[in-house]
Order: structure tokens, then C-alpha cells, then sequence
């Protein structure tokens, strides 16, 4: 039979544990910018950022996103371009594309103010079980859980449970031990606790058990088992996918592709870039999905880039452009200069920052 969350600890017990993180989190909190308001959209914006992000991250990306779209009207009345311009470098761009049809959709059905109610907030585009607990409990201080990986770690540890907590029904459990946990009238302030403590004391390596305000109640540190809990099933590598990167120039402008809503790093900004096959020269695959005519390949480097399930490992030449005739409509030459208003990802970022020696070579005509 499956391991589960059984608490090893009275309704009682866990309130007092609870009582005892309260008085060490108004102690040990940072100091963070979203933690200085209960406005339900800057908790939103910082609570979508903070996914898969870390906070040392996010902190400066969170200040300019405010100072650029200080309101959700402003948000919802950006373009879908502006609002991923302002979101370059934190990658996972449908974060905020789905932040931006959430602003949109709380303009249309509530008038622009952020509901607040659990299942409206939760029917919002990009709002999770998660995300919706973060910020009922937050910014209105409604008594529902909001379980990421760091309260997950925690509560098994408490409990001293193996179950995995991948699956879905861990969470369900953790989630009902947090219930119980959560004082009357308190639930903001005991959420950003309870991650506070996950984040500060109880990582995920060498927890630091003897600064722990609830250790006394811990099975795992009771058992000497906190280095072996959480368990959680291991995920599959990612798959390897060896790609050809295009970086054609020409009078201080460079060709960029603007990528489709079907594809990876969709409606974002990148360079040409074809998968690499052994019987098909770089040059021949790019004229064939792009009407490219070209010459005089340049290797300039390779560059990885690790996502979610695949890595592309991107070797990347630099081309004179002989001709170009269209089959797609989503190529344009943009001003290198103004490359800081179109959003380009992360990974071809990286392929912009490789050394091009010939850059200033004449280009064949």
C-alpha cells in the first residue's frame, strides 16, 4: 500500500505548531517587496513570477514589472508584445501570457477588481490550487491552503511521511494538514510562514533543524530522517535536441523570427532555427523552412539550453544572405538597437552574446 501523510500530531498540537512558526516568522521574515501590501494584484504578479523562479530573481523583475504596469487596467490594457518584453529573462513566457488574458478577463467579469472569491480567483487563466491559496489567503485572509514544494517538504517532514509527493493525492493531504493549521483570522500571515520556513530553514539539502521553531513536533527530525524526506519520484531526462541556429546581419539590423502560438517559446522573438539532421547541410534545411538563399556559413559556437522536458543544444553559424524568398510571414529585420523592445527568450540571448569575428566582413551581395 501507497505511503500517506498521516500526522502523527493532535488538531491541538499542530495549532500550537502553528502559534510557534507565527512568533518565529515576524522575527525571521524578509523583507521582500509584495509582503509590503495586501493589493490582491501585486500578490498575484509576484506569486506568478515566483513559479519555478527563485526569490533573489524575481525581486528586480517584480520593481520594474510594477513600474512599467502599476495597475491591472494597465495590464489589461497592454499588448500581448509589451507585456512579454516586460517578462524577458524570466522565461516560461505563458506565465505571462496568461497573466495578461487574466487582467483582460477580470476587466470584462468583475469591473477590474481582482475577485475574491477561491473558485473565481481559481478559474483565471494561469491560477492553480496553488496560486488561488496564495492569494485568497494573502491579500484577503481567507483560510484556504496554499501548497508549493516548500510547504509540501515541510508537512511530510512533520509528519515523517514517504509518500511521494508527486502525486496528486499527497497534496490533497497536505493540504487538508494545513487546513487545520491555519489560525482564526490569520491565514495571510501564516502562509508566507509556512513557505517562509521551507525557504529559510527546512530546504530541500541539510535542513537547519536547530533554528526550526517547530522541531519539537517533527517526526522526520525526531527519526533522524529529515536528509531523507520528502521522497519524490524521479522525473525522466529531457530529451536532446540538436538544433542549427541562423544569425544573418546586415546594416546594423539582424533577421529575427516571430515565433508561432504552437511552438515551443511561442509568440516570443528568436533567430531562424531548424532541427539538425546528418543528410541535410544548415543551409539547404533553412532555405526549405524559411526561403532563405545562403552562403558563406560562419560557425560562431554552440550554446545549450535546458527546458522542462528537452535541451536543445544549438550549434550556430552566421550566414551572408544571398536572397530570401517568403514562405513564412513571421521573419523581420529589427534594429539591433532596439532589440530591448521585442522579447526574445532566454536561450537565444545566449546565441546574441557569442563573439561574431566576422561580423564586420562585407556581406555578399
Amino acid at each position: 500500500m501507497a505511503p500517506t501523510v498521516t500526522s502523527l500530531q493532535t488538531v491541538e498540537e499542530l495549532q500550537a505548531a502553528a502559534e510557534h512558526l507565527l512568533n518565529w516568522y515576524r522575527n525571521n521574515r524578509r523583507d521582500l517587496p509584495w509582503r509590503r501590501t495586501a493589493d490582491p494584484y501585486n500578490i498575484w504578479i509576484s506569486e506568478i513570477m515566483l513559479q519555478q523562479t527563485r526569490v533573489d530573481t524575481v525581486v528586480d523583475y517584480y520593481r520594474r514589472f510594477m513600474e512599467r504596469f502599476g495597475t491591472l487596467q494597465e495590464l489589461a490594457r497592454a499588448s500581448a508584445q509589451e507585456v512579454l518584453a516586460a517578462w524577458q529573462g524570466l522565461g516560461y513566457y505563458s506565465r505571462a501570457l496568461n497573466m495578461h488574458k487574466a487582467a483582460q478577463q477580470v476587466m470584462e467579469q468583475y469591473g477590474g477588481f481582482f475577485p475574491q472569491d477561491y473558485e473565481a480567483v481559481r478559474q483565471l487563466p494561469g491560477i492553480g490550487d496553488y496560486t488561488a491559496g496564495a492569494i485568497v489567503s494573502i491579500a484577503f485572509n481567507q483560510p484556504y491552503p496554499a501548497v508549493d514544494g516548500n510547504v509540501l517538504r515541510v508537512i511530510c517532514r512533520m509528519a515523517g511521511s514517504a509518500a511521494d509527493i508527486s502525486k496528486g493525492r499527497t497534496k490533497k493531504e497536505v493540504a487538508a494538514t494545513v487546513g487545520q493549521m491555519i489560525p482564526p483570522g490569520r491565514a495571510g500571515e501564516f502562509t508566507q510562514a509556512l513557505m517562509e520556513l521551507g525557504a529559510l530553514v527546512c530546504v530541500p539539502s541539510a535542513p537547519l533543524c536547530g533554528q526550526c521553531p517547530v522541531r519539537s513536533c517533527c517526526a522526520a527530525c525526531r527519526s533522524g530522517r529529515q536528509n531523507e524526506l520528502p521522497v519524490k519520484k524521479k522525473q525522466e531526462a529531457p530529451r536532446q535536441v540538436p538544433c542549427w541556429v541562423a544569425v544573418l546581419r546586415e546594416n546594423g539590423r539582424i533577421l529575427l523570427e516571430h515565433r508561432t502560438s504552437d511552438k515551443l517559446l511561442g509568440q516570443l522573438w528568436g533567430l531562424p532555427i531548424v532541427e539538425k539532421q546528418d543528410i541535410c547541410p544548415p543551409a539547404e534545411l533553412l532555405e526549405q523552412k524559411y526561403g532563405l538563399r545562403l552562403d558563406n556559413a560562419r560557425k560562431l559556437g554552440s550554446v545549450s539550453h535546458v527546458f522542462t522536458h528537452q535541451v536543445w543544444k544549438m550549434e550556430v553559424f552566421a550566414f551572408a544572405l544571398l536572397g530570401y524568398t517568403p514562405n513564412s510571414h513571421s521573419l523581420r529585420w529589427v534594429e539591433e538597437a532596439e532589440l530591448d523592445r521585442y522579447a526574445v527568450p532566454t536561450a537565444f540571448q545566449r546565441v546574441l552574446q557569442l563573439p561574431d569575428q566576422g561580423r564586420d566582413q562585407p556581406q555578399l551581395p
